[in-house]
């Protein structure tokens, strides 16, 4: 890969490039500049590089030497390289490398990545390492320093605390260009001393705060909490939160992922009201690499903008200028504009965004769908490959739910109700049999039972619970992946099968895995942190499909169960959570018993 130049180091080389002093690097002929400076699209436009960045965009004949290396475009679009403002790396299951040999054949030149999922495992040291693996790739890698790490310290326990001290220091680090999602949005607005010292300390250092705000309210809640700083949220699933936060300065990052799908809901907010877009981002947060490989990444969260009847130039802003001026970076980044990195891509259906060529500091990086360089193998250290403490292997006897009163023949218990393709669960309360002393789960009422057991430094602390909507008629699923702190997470319709499927993953250092009649008929290992693996994007997304085989074979059908799954543990989502500590009420805030009453 090309050196990537400061602007302030090349400002003579580009001056005389645009004179016609020197030669260009490369020069692009004969493309549909899509401008999205002015939201025109310019026909038979050049564009001059050199040192990686742009020097003229119009005619550049008098650019051409010897040397240069020209592409002729040949009519195609030329777009500025797509930009992620909101991704969870690690949520693909891959490597930063496997990653970027994903997406950027598919057009994105620049992530900002929120590392809280291995910071929660590994913290510091964990987010060093993607940092580092990041400069090796073809990828712009910027990092929104986790801001809530563990999620609810008063809730769970994680692997590692981050605090306003760890903040203060990653703010000084190149690759920072902010502070993650803020999550705990009660104690931003109820003035939490350390929360706001986070806040100041990414202020003091003239960086972008990334928020989280996740209730329905438009009113003085939302008002206070972007009054202290935050630029952007990805939480809205309603047209109505989306055009609120965008009227109030903030930038709503309209999210579609593999799980959920919001764009279809949100992008309402510009489509039925028409209001300026530059405040609106297309992100994808979290992306399973079945959905990178058969549908891509931001390619196609653009093609579902269209498909809602946006703009094709307005959805390419979406994923271009607006990121850029959202973290305060369209000097270098978001534009084919002079001075900009020469971060381009050659698009041949702006409709269907048929990315044919990527650029990425004025280099040809990809082609047709693949990447043209090779990239260099990463080796994670030991202590990233042995995440998994538990206090003791599980039993079947670990996972009963014991009522107060042996006589007792059923019980009133809080469930949590998922709902398919929502991060929100409802809390229900649920008349459930108890057998001897035990409370049995109820496959009638779709009523099966959860548990979260602590996995970083062997406490032996286990939370107990209930879950509906995954329709399971048999066995036992796991997994590592169990947002934010990423303890183990075990759902299930049996004890022993639930044991197994804990153990199994006990075993192989983390990851997912499906169990049913005492066999393991699918399994992901995800060796580094319990979170990714080691594998081929290919290979892991062969692993996701009989991993979701397994999930129907199972009894359920929803979309990504998985990622569904996953977010059972995390109690800054409503309304009802399970951690390692315990039942969360997440609208108040506070523990509460899994029995609410029995009958005898």
């Amino acid at each position: 890969m090309k050196k990537r130049y400061p602007l302030a180091e090349v400002t003579q080389e580009l001056v005389a490039v645009a004179m016609g002093r020197q030669p260009a690097e490369v020069v692009l002929k004969n493309g549909r500049l899509v401008n999205v400076n002015t939201g025109e699209i310019m026909p038979n436009m050049d564009v001059a590089i050199t040192h990686g960045r742009i020097a003229l965009v119009g005619d550049a004949t008098h650019t051409i030497g010897e040397g240069t290396q020209v592409i002729d475009c040949q009519g195609c679009y030329l777009t500025p390289g797509f930009m992620d403002g909101h991704i969870h790396v690690e949520s693909s299951m891959m490597t930063v490398k496997e990653y970027a040999r994903s997406v950027v054949p598919r057009g994105t030149t620049t992530i900002f990545m929120d590392p809280h999922e291995i910071a929660n495992v590994l913290g510091m040291d964990g987010i060093k390492l993607m940092i580092e693996e990041g400069k090796q790739v073809p990828l712009r890698v910027y990092v929104a320093m986790p801001s809530c790490v563990p999620a609810t310290p008063a809730f769970e326990d994680a692997g590692a605390v981050l605090g306003p001290q760890e903040i203060r220091e990653a703010m000084q680090w190149e690759e920072v260009v902010g502070l993650g999602e803020m999550m705990n949005f009660p104690g931003v607005i109820y003035g939490d001393a350390n929360i706001h010292a986070e806040l100041q300390a990414t202020l003091e250092a003239n960086k972008t705060i990334t928020g989280h705000f996740s209730i329905p309210e438009t009113g003085q809640g939302l008002n206070a909490y972007i009054s202290t700083g935050v630029r952007c949220c990805h939480e809205s699933v309603r047209a109505e939160d989306a055009l609120a936060k965008m009227r109030l300065g903030m930038y709503a990052q309209l999210r579609e992922g593999s799980a959920w799908h919001d764009v279809k809901e949100t992008i309402k907010s510009i489509t039925e009201n028409r209001v300026d877009s530059r405040y609106a981002t297309l992100i994808s947060d979290d992306t399973h690499p079945d959905t990178l490989i058969s549908l891509g990444h931001l390619d196609h969260i653009v093609r579902r903008a269209i498909e809602e009847g946006v703009n094709p130039v307005t959805a390419i802003q979406m994923v271009t200028i607006n990121v850029a001026q959202c973290f305060s970076m369209d000097r270098d980044l978001g534009s084919i504009s002079p001075g900009r990195w020469a971060d381009i891509l050659l698009i041949s259906d702006l409709t269907k965004v048929k990315v044919e060529k990527v650029l990425v500091n004025g280099e040809l990086v990809a082609a047709e769908g693949r990447m043209l360089l090779d990239l260099p193998a990463v080796t994670y250290p030991d202590f990233a490959r042995q995440s998994m403490h538990l206090a003791a292997p599980l039993k079947p006897s670990d996972f009963v739910v014991t009522t107060q009163n042996a006589q007792a023949t059923a019980a009133e218990v809080r469930v949590m109700e998922i709902m398919e393709a929502k991060v929100g669960t409802l809390a229900r309360q649920c008349l459930l049999p108890v057998h001897q002393g035990e409370v049995q789960i109820d496959l009638a009422q779709d009523i099966i039972k959860v548990a979260v057991i602590e996995r970083h430094k062997a406490t032996g602390t286990m939370g107990k619970g209930f879950v509906k909507g995954f329709h399971l008629q048999a066995g036992a699923v796991a997994s590592t992946v169990a947002h934010d702190s990423h303890n183990l997470l075990v759902v299930g319709t049996n004890d022993a099968d639930m044991a197994l499927a804990g153990n199994k993953l006990a075993e192989v250092g983390g990851g997912m895995v499906a169990v049913r009649d005492g066999q393991v008929i699918a399994l992901l290992p995800l060796p580094i942190a319990g979170l990714m693996s080691d594998q081929s994007v290919e290979r892991v997304a062969e692993m996701v499909e009989q991993l979701d085989g397994a999930w129907k074979e199972l009894g359920c059908h929803l979309i990504s169960p998985f990622m569904t799954m996953a977010l059972l543990p995390l109690a800054v989502l409503p309304e009802l959570r399970l951690t390692n500590r315990g039942l969360v009420d997440t609208v108040n805030f506070q523990f509460v018993d899994l029995i609410i009453s029995e009958q005898v």
